[in-house]
């Protein structure tokens, strides 16, 4: 498009990675930024860049649900301030749970680390519910705010046999996937684990 940073076009970033509270004021300080266009990454962004502004048009990736997250009123017809592009439907989600039962058929308990704080974690673990009762196998929820929730609960979760884990994809999971996955690897556990998407925020100034 003939841009050259630095020259006729400039982004700035921001980066949230584990620590969520950064959301609002990052938010706050790329819409004082007064850019062309917002980029969001992550249903967990989104929210807080509209609460600050209705006129800067914000493009996000890697989301899902934008509708149910109330983002935009319909696929078809955002009709906000946001379009872009959602990663998939709810309904994938179940297929994690019968892949994890195909590899391990004698998993009977399966954690779900989601994120309560985004719809989509809630949306996740609606869709890996439903397929539950077919798979034989009992859900245990596990909160996915800070690194110590998530080791207590696994650990606790651990204790008892043939247990599986479901990590679904938040900026908090992509940050400690790799402590996660030493977590599951030492308690046991089968893992199934879709990529995890980070939050990173963009503003663009022409």
């Amino acid at each position: 498009m003939g841009w050259s940073a630095g020259h006729n076009v400039q982004i700035d970033m921001r980066w949230v990675a584990a620590e969520p509270d950064r959301i609002g004021r990052y938010a706050a300080e790329l819409a004082a930024l007064a850019p062309d266009v917002i980029v969001a990454t992550g249903s967990a962004t989104i929210g807080p860049l509209q609460r600050v502004t209705r006129s800067v048009p914000i493009v996000f990736v890697s989301t899902v649900d934008p509708v149910g997250g109330g983002f935009v009123e319909s696929l078809a017809r955002p009709g906000t301030n946001a379009t872009g592009f959602t990663a998939f439907a709810y309904g994938m989600s179940g297929k994690w749970l019968e892949l994890l039962k195909e590899i391990a058929p004698p998993v009977t308990r399966v954690a779900v680390l989601r994120d309560r704080e985004i719809s989509s974690g809630t949306g996740q673990f609606g869709a890996i519910q439903s397929v539950a009762p077919s798979c034989g196998v009992e859900l245990r929820p596990i909160g996915s705010r800070d690194v110590g929730e998530i080791e207590r609960a696994i650990m606790t979760f651990a204790r008892s046999a043939n247990g599986g884990l479901i990590v679904t994809p938040s900026a908090l999971t992509l940050v400690l996937r790799a402590s996660i996955i030493e977590l599951a690897a030492r308690h046991k556990l089968q893992r199934s684990t879709p990529i995890a998407t980070s939050l990173r925020p963009a503003a663009l100034r022409t």
